[in-house]
């Protein structure tokens, strides 16, 4: 309940103004009272004491819109120890403002050439900006540039952040009207993007993004055939706590650059986890949202669906280091299962099951992304592991992803071929035998080592139970007509490898082979 107190509270007045409240407050025992103090000019002791009676009856008594002399009475007697008080704000209009930046929580506008603010979907959003001035600090003490809210303000019914931002521009405008500066900002993004994830942030201090993807899995159980939604939490449960920071809306308009200097803006959505979460919602910044309706991004991001495709697969490989499009395919149908989840969940949570303007793209991701949940192991991923179908005709992918992987190897052009003839051998002994007649993944490990300098490549699929090295070495003396077709691959990588070896483990075949430098 919420009453206007106004003009002055004082000796003379105190004991009417008391009688008034509770005549007010008569009928709403146990609600939740808040004092409008925004017509307040004046509290002496004895208003004060009028306060305090309120506060031992009204446990949650709140007072708002406080002004500046009557809130450093407030501050000096220790009221504001003792109950929430909250200053009036300044009024300013978004009115003919460009909009610069939008996010989950809010959008973003230029008031002057210096001067941003954050308007919040919410009305009562006192708490998501302390909230947001409280990461936003923890990421600029961790290394993160940012922009740092020196004012709150009170934009229509809601509130603002006041943020300077001088003559900034944002990526995504960039991209819009500079075109030939898309690969400085693939490289902007990414770099940026690296140093998010490569940040380690201190236990308690911001939330953990696993618990609210597990969440959207959790309310997507009752949209979900039953096996679909059991492997969509086992995918999910199966992802390790990460504790590196993630922004949780990053994309092109939540990237400024000032000066030269490239800012992060929008920092209420940073949390903790691992990186897959991150690409999910960059997905459907670039291509999930507008997959179905291509003006969609045009409306958000202010460039067309071509761009907006073109930035998302070339930022994905520059993050992934690779030009190796198999690898990129692979993390992308990752990313695809958090970002279709997330898409479908607010659908259904913001326009119900019957809106018919939403039926036809919830379809197309679901369709999406019950196909992915098929075909699909593991959320995780590696730089130096790629995931591919065990198929003969993938094998030049396979072959490129090591290639590229041993390009810092620097190594001599005998040792490449060796190592590409032994790649060959085996995976198309996997692409041929481990799932026939049906099909499967096939996961390659290329790592390098030192001391000694060393390649390793590792193997695997959940194919028939088979060690390659049991079988016995053909004998190569015998005459043509004498041998037995087959078993040469295996043979020619023992003899080219320096070690190999076998294991199966936890329902996988496991070929490990090394290679000395």
């Amino acid at each position: 309940m919420k009453i206007e107190l106004k003009g002055k509270i004082d000796s003379g007045n105190a004991a009417s103004v008391e009688k008034s409240v509770l005549e007010q407050l008569s009928g709403h025992e146990g609600e939740t009272v808040v004092l409008d103090f925004s017509a307040l000019d004046y509290i002496s002791s004895a208003g004060l004491r009028v306060i305090l009676r309120l506060k031992k009856n009204c446990p949650d008594l709140r007072i708002t819109d406080v002004g500046a002399e009557v809130y450093e009475i407030l501050e000096m007697t220790g009221f504001t120890e003792i109950m929430p008080v909250e200053k009036a704000f300044r009024s300013v209009s978004i009115e003919g403002c460009e909009e610069i930046g939008r996010g989950a929580n809010g959008r973003i506008y230029r008031l002057q050439h210096d001067t941003v603010v954050k308007v919040y979907k919410n009305a009562d959003a006192l708490e998501d900006i302390k909230h947001e001035r409280e990461v936003a600090k923890l990421a600029l003490i961790l290394g993160i540039p940012t922009a740092i809210s020196y004012d709150v303000v009170r934009v229509g019914d809601s509130y603002g952040s006041v943020f300077e931002l001088l003559n900034a521009k944002s990526f995504s405008k960039i991209l819009a009207n500079e075109p030939e500066k898309m690969d400085w900002c693939v490289k902007e993004y990414v770099d940026m993007l690296k140093r998010i994830h490569a940040t380690k942030v201190p236990p308690g201090k911001l939330p953990d993004m696993k618990e609210t993807v597990l969440g959207w899995v959790r309310f997507m159980q009752d949209y979900l055939p039953e096996e679909a939604g059991k492997k969509l939490q086992s995918l999910v449960e199966a992802v390790p706590h990460d504790d590196h920071m993630i922004h949780g809306d990053y994309h092109t308009r939540n990237l400024e650059l000032q000066n030269d200097e490239v800012l992060l803006i929008d920092m209420d959505t940073l949390a903790v986890g691992h990186p897959i979460f991150e690409l999910g919602s960059i997905f459907n910044s670039f291509l999930g949202f507008s997959e179905l309706n291509h003006e969609v991004i045009k409306k958000f991001q202010g460039f067309d669906y071509e761009t907006g495709s073109l930035f998302w697969h070339k930022a994905l490989a520059a993050y992934l280091d690779t030009s190796c499009e198999a690898k990129v395919r692979e993390v992308e149908n990752k990313a695809r299962i958090i970002g279709y989840t997330r898409l479908i969940r607010r659908s259904i949570r913001r326009y119900g099951t019957e809106d018919a303007e939403r039926v036809a793209e919830r379809e197309l991701w679901m369709k999406h992304l019950l196909e992915l949940l098929g075909e699909t192991d593991t959320l995780l991923f590696s730089r130096d592991e790629l995931e591919i179908e065990a198929e003969v005709e993938k094998l030049p992918e396979v072959q490129a992803f090591a290639e590229e992987r041993l390009a810092a190897a620097d190594c001599p052009v005998k040792t490449l071929m060796q190592i590409d003839l032994a790649v060959e051998e085996i995976f198309v002994n996997i692409a041929s035998y481990a799932y026939a007649p049906g099909c499967g993944k096939a996961r390659m490990r290329v790592t390098l080592s030192d001391d000694p300098r060393a390649v390793t490549i590792v193997f695997s699929d959940r194919g028939v139970p088979y060690d390659p090295l049991a079988r016995v070495d053909p004998d190569v003396k015998l005459t043509a007509a004498e041998r037995d077709v087959g078993g040469l691959g295996v043979y020619m990588t023992k003899q080219i490898m320096d070690e190999m070896s076998y294991r199966f483990e936890d329902g996988a075949n496991v070929l490990t082979l090394k290679k000395y430098l």
